[in-house]
């Protein structure tokens, strides 16, 4: 039986068409379960969200690209994304949990595929896989182009960035880091985020308002400062995301179409818009022409 909420059945109609080619950086693709297991040590169990549901979405939102966060539900089993990929017709991407056995034939076979980087769980209920782990992956992916993608939480990013700053590939920074909005833009975890603009590997997705609130009350405008701040100190380096089909969510089921609006209205400069939803996924996860 699933332990997560579903996504709303119905949201919030966007406030405006996107520019072509927006991308939609942080997603997950679940089962359906009967075709792609669930992992039997999954740290959750969701609804099922099938990609066909994810690109209803799409077209409803106005994206035309996206990139598929693997799921730890799945595993390192990646069937379900894999399948996403072959389907999407070259406009989709992928963030992959890494095996540890994983040669460099099977590496460059999913960067041929699409995948584009490894992401890694610093969050105590996702089962952490550990410093060790990526230190050990960093070398391997390196070659390809690859990044490492991380989620972090308040408890978590301080002992996180100064080993990311080390690395020789870039790292992404999900969920505005998950710190804590209560703390405001002047919060000591805040502002290490900030710093990163001065760090040419780093990139920091403009997502997950929801898990950055304080309160988990739609529209989770406590959050919003921390977006507007990021927009104005690094928009060459910004990624946004749905975060659909939201797993774990633990206050209110947010309403993409709402989240979508909020970015919107905080980056109204249709430049700086083309720049987060199109220049940059373009540069990061190499979309073709």
């Amino acid at each position: 039986m699933p332990d997560c909420a579903p996504p709303l059945a119905e949201i919030t109609p966007p406030a405006q068409a996107l520019p072509a080619n927006a991308c939609d950086t942080h997603f997950h693709v679940f089962g359906p379960a009967a075709v792609f297991p669930y992992a039997d040590d999954r740290p959750y169990t969701p609804p099922d969200a099938p990609f066909e549901q994810l690109l209803g979405l799409h077209r409803t939102l106005g994206f035309q690209r996206g990139v598929i966060v693997h799921p730890g539900c799945h595993g390192t089993d990646l069937s379900v994304t894999l399948d996403a990929l072959d389907r999407g017709a070259g406009q989709y991407r992928a963030v992959a949990l890494l095996d540890p056995d994983a040669d460099e034939a099977r590496i460059a076979e999913l960067d041929r595929r699409g995948v584009r980087g490894v992401r890694f769980n610093f969050v105590s209920h996702l089962a952490n896989a550990g410093w060790d782990e990526l230190a050990r992956t960093v070398p391997r992916i390196a070659p390809f182009g690859w990044h490492v993608c991380i989620h972090s939480d308040q408890a978590s990013l301080a002992g996180l960035l100064p080993k990311l700053k080390t690395l020789p590939v870039p790292f992404v920074i999900d969920h505005m880091g998950r710190v804590a909005a209560a703390e405001g833009t002047g919060g000591a975890a805040f502002q290490s985020l900030l710093a990163l603009r001065d760090h040419p590997g780093a990139w920091i997705k403009i997502s997950g308002l929801d898990r950055t609130s304080s309160t988990g009350v739609r529209p989770f405008g406590d959050a919003e400062p921390l977006m507007a701040a990021l927009l104005e100190a690094m928009p060459g380096r910004l990624l946004w995301g749905t975060d659909w089909p939201h797993p774990n969510v633990h206050g209110d089921m947010p309403d993409d179409g709402e989240l979508l609006n909020t970015f919107l209205r905080l980056c109204p400069d249709p430049g700086l818009r083309r720049q987060v939803l199109v220049d940059n996924p373009h540069r990061l996860y190499r979309f073709a022409e």
